[in-house]
């Protein structure tokens, strides 16, 4: 058997976000087994520089690439957004990220081509979404708001929490009118809740965690990388409280499956 194929993937996110994508991918794919890294002691993301977190970006794919994994899944929609694909594409290793799964998703569910997508401050700034959305469907009505408290009331653990409506009441009446909205964000998915009550369930929800885990699936699969036989096994790194992540995760998964360990991502700047 190629040994290769038993190498690990690794995922990333700015903080917690990323296990959306990591819950999805260990449902799709159960035999491989992964690394996961929660940036939570630089969180959040998005309300950075893009010089700072194209850095930060590097850095996390290089800790990934220390613990040997053979493919890399970018979580985090800020990364993927500031990161570009020369930065990417420069690991020696496939990279798949949530913007292009997201975009292609919202593409192909849309009715009317009004197309909204919610994120952090940079994200939005990128116009990466607009981009990629505009690239399938030039003609869509596009609309993008950042939602920057979103995060940190995710990361709290305030998922139907009465501030948290509120705050989305705030965010998603300067949307416009759409049919789809695009989850920019892989903390958002917590709060679909929420963001239902909000939009009265008129609006469909584009979580791409499912898309990437696909597009990973498909990527593995060209490549020749495909696990089919296992054992799996996951462990998580954060650059926060392990104790923290620890029990938060446990909230969003439910069940962790692996142990939590510290990181030093300065390392590998």
């Amino acid at each position: 058997m190629n040994k290769e194929k038993l190498k690990p993937i690794g995922i990333f996110d700015s903080g917690l976000g990323g296990l959306t994508v990591l819950k999805e991918v260990r449902k799709l794919l159960p035999d491989e087994s992964l690394i996961y890294f929660g940036d939570s002691g630089r969180a959040p993301y998005g309300t950075k520089s893009e010089e700072t977190v194209r850095a930060y970006t590097a850095q996390d794919i290089s800790f990934l690439l220390s613990k040997g994994v053979k493919a890399v899944v970018v979580a985090c929609n800020t990364a993927a957004a500031c990161a570009g694909k020369d930065l990417l594409d420069s690991f020696g290793v496939p990279v798949v990220e949530v913007i292009g799964a997201g975009s292609e998703e919202a593409a192909r569910v849309t009715t009317s081509g009004k197309i909204g997508v919610i994120g952090t401050q940079a994200t939005i700034r990128s116009g990466v979404y607009e981009r990629a959305v505009r690239s399938i469907l030039p003609d869509c009505v596009f609309s993008s708001k950042a939602c920057p408290l979103f995060v940190p009331l995710v990361e709290e653990g305030w998922w139907d929490d009465d501030i948290t409506v509120e705050v989305a009441k705030r965010y998603l009446s300067e949307i416009g009118d759409i049919d789809t909205l695009v989850l920019g964000c892989t903390h958002y998915p917590y709060l679909e809740n929420v963001i239902r009550k909000v939009t009265g369930g008129r609006v469909t929800l584009v979580n791409s965690a499912k898309a990437v885990a696909h597009k990973l699936e498909a990527t593995l699969e060209k490549e020749g990388l495909k696990n089919a036989k296992g054992p799996a096994t996951v462990e998580y790194y954060t650059s926060d409280s392990v104790d923290k992540f620890a029990s938060l995760g446990e909230l969003f998964l439910g069940n962790l499956g692996g142990k939590v360990f510290r990181a030093d991502t300065e390392a590998f700047s």
